[in-house]
């Protein structure tokens, strides 16, 4: 229950900086926005959170999660106007890396945000 209204704040932050802004800008700039506005919110999160990935037994370095918000919920931030179906393996690839089990993936390139908001659980 926790969960689901942390996704909730964090969809209620992520509105409101593609409310502000529209979409069309870089993602880095939507990432910028979206932190500034969680510390607004006083929503704890990492930014650019390196995470191993393990294959056979080695560990790979290199990977990198957009935000971890609370230390629960995953969110990829994508600026584009379709959505390649890579985007959800991406997000699930890194919830079985991490042991998590909620992320978000948020198109600030949809015309409205809502359409671009995929909630992924594993």
């Amino acid at each position: 229950m926790e969960n689901d209204v942390l996704t909730q704040k964090t969809i209620g932050a992520a509105i409101e900086v593609h409310r502000t802004l529209g979409p069309g800008l870089l993602e880095s700039i939507y990432e910028e926005a979206l932190c500034h506005e969680f510390d607004l919110r006083r929503i704890r999160y990492q930014r650019q959170l390196e995470i191993d990935v393990v294959y056979k037994e080695k560990v790979i370095k290199g990977q990198r999660i957009d935000l971890l918000v609370e230390d629960q919920v995953i969110v990829e931030i994508k600026s584009l106007s379709k959505l390649p179906e890579v985007s959800t393996a991406q997000i699930l690839s890194y919830l079985q890396a991490t042991g998590l089990k909620r992320g978000l993936l948020i198109n600030f390139g949809a015309k409205m945000l809502r359409e671009g908001i995929k909630r992924i659980s594993l």
